[in-house]
């Protein structure tokens, strides 16, 4: 079998970048991204920490808020109320996850829909699901944009999604089926998860478990997607007998990022209008 392709989400993540730095540059003010954490948790810091760097490199400003572990669901709502209210802040990034007592889908959902760049809102997910515009869920929306870019065919496809979270397994599943694909989420409860993803022309792997995809578990010449965190939920040797993949890192993630960027800027020419 041949070396499979790689489907870098680092160069097509750059171009987007570089077209979304011009349009900021267009615009008579700077787009500004909130970034709001609550608590410490180290990997959340650091990817807030990344975002921050990556709105200075492109043209854009942002304001970080940072709130102490035990902030309760009342208080966090009210700190997104008002970043929603002020006329210079553009998009509103919540990270995610949030400490235990917070009720996460209560905090998405006071996010404005015009600044919910991230796309994790309940309004959010129901325009991606019934094709209306909108600003979409960033890794999601990234991963078909790097479908697009690098030509694999979505409409008629057998397309499997292991994962079913709210920001990425769900959405994603809404904007394949936006695009005629064949879609199968499996998770948790799914039994016999092989025989869904060995029938998958498009395997995406959003479980968040490393390793889950396993070399038996691809049909040999499918598109290969791995949406994990370092080192991937899919194994060492499971991409080799795809005709494409992305790599973990460099793949979907520098793609969520862009997107994030990219939506930003969309929310700043909207306000301008």
């Amino acid at each position: 079998m041949s070396v499979p392709i790689v489907l870098s989400g680092t160069r097509l993540a750059a171009e987007l970048n570089g077209r979304t730095a011009a349009r900021a540059a267009a615009l008579p003010f700077t787009p500004t991204l909130a970034t709001v954490l609550v608590g410490d948790d180290p990997g959340s810091a650091t990817y807030v920490a990344m975002k921050r760097r990556r709105c200075s490199d492109h043209g854009l400003d942002s304001r970080f808020v940072h709130l102490p572990a035990e902030t309760t669901t009342a208080e966090l709502i009210s700190v997104l109320s008002e970043l929603g209210a002020d006329d210079g802040v553009h998009g509103i990034l919540l990270q995610h996850p949030l400490p235990p007592q917070v009720d996460e889908r209560a905090a998405f959902d006071a996010i404005p829909v015009t600044k919910d760049v991230d796309g994790t809102s309940s309004a959010a997910f129901a325009a991606a699901a019934l094709g209306r515009p909108g600003h979409r869920s960033c890794t999601p929306a990234g991963i078909v944009a790097l479908l697009d870019h690098h030509g694999v065919v979505l409409a008629g496809a057998d397309v499997t999604v292991v994962g079913r979270s709210a920001i990425l397994g769900k959405p994603l599943s809404a904007l394949l089926v936006q695009r005629d694909a064949t879609v199968t989420v499996c998770h948790s409860r799914t039994r016999d998860l092989a025989a869904h993803t060995r029938r998958a022309d498009v395997l995406i792997a959003a479980a968040g478990r490393p390793g889950l995809i396993t070399a038996d578990m691809v049909r040999p010449g499918a598109v290969i997607v791995d949406a994990g965190f370092t080192p991937g939920d899919v194994a060492p040797g499971a991409a080799a007998r795809a005709r494409a993949a992305s790599p973990v890192p460099g793949g979907v993630g520098p793609m969520t990022i862009a997107v994030l960027l990219s939506q930003t800027v969309d929310a700043a020419e909207e306000s301008a209008v």
